[in-house]
């Protein structure tokens, strides 16, 4: 058996897909495809598909991660391509690589997201990050499917920076008031701290609340680079590790 892990993104109008929505459009890929998927055993087979640790809907991702495992070979690239050409645009597969070490879920230790602020003055901005960078606790509260939930903010916060957007420029192309671009890195923990949960620390810490939502893209996932605070890429040991040999059909 073949496992092939893959990276996918989520532009655009598709943001705003959900978890469960992607996983039936993966699917129907899949048979269109043509990919030999192994299956789940039972009354109600399943494709063996891993999903790892989905962005909220909402939020627009360039690094979202799954593997399949499939009962003949095939390479990487080309299964790739050919999937790609039968998901939806916006939601693309960017990247695939055979699975030659282990749960690569594990490497998945921390996200890097860009939130753009729209009608927040830069200024501003960088006051709140600084009085929120200065807190030692930043309690928020979210509710939660077992109630309303309060936790820290700052704890999985390890880099938080802004800037001013480059063009002042909104998506159509006209020229739009100011605006704030955030960067942030935050560990996954449990419970998992996500961008709306920092822009409300952000609000209880130095009011900062931006007219309009924001608009959220997790830029990268994978693990930590302790030393310089960056995220990694969570497929490059796979990359890295040495084929192993196999008769066609054969398993890795």
């Amino acid at each position: 058996m073949q496992r092939v892990r893959l990276r996918y993104t989520k532009r655009g109008r598709l943001r705003f897909t959900s978890h469960r929505d992607f996983q039936r459009a993966f699917e129907r890929a899949l048979r269109r495809a043509g990919v030999p998927m192994a299956y789940s055993a039972g009354f109600t087979p399943h494709p063996k598909v891993s999903y790892a640790n989905a962005a909220p809907t909402g939020t627009g991702s360039e690094a979202e991660f799954l593997e399949i495992a499939l009962v003949e070979r095939r390479d990487p690239e080309e299964l790739r391509s050919r999937l790609d050409e039968s998901m939806p645009p916006g939601l693309d597969i960017v990247e695939a690589v055979e699975a030659l070490t282990s749960d690569f879920t594990e490497r998945l230790e921390a996200s890097e997201w860009e939130l753009r602020l729209d009608g927040v003055d830069p200024a501003e901005a960088e006051r709140a990050v600084e009085s929120f960078l200065a807190s030692e606790v930043v309690e928020v509260e979210r509710q939660t499917k077992k109630g309303l939930r309060t936790f820290d903010a700052r704890a999985a916060v390890t880099s938080l920076t802004s800037a001013e957007a480059a063009s002042g420029a909104g998506a159509d192309g006209r020229r739009e008031g100011a605006c704030a671009i955030l960067r942030l890195v935050v560990r996954h923990l449990t419970p998992a701290v996500r961008p709306d949960d920092v822009l409300s620390g952000l609000r209880a810490t130095a009011d900062l609340a931006p007219p309009v939502p924001a608009a959220v893209t997790r830029l990268a996932q994978g693990p930590l680079d302790e030393e310089t605070g960056t995220v990694t890429d969570p497929l490059a040991p796979d990359r890295d590790a040495p084929l192993v040999a196999t008769a066609p059909g054969g398993s890795a």
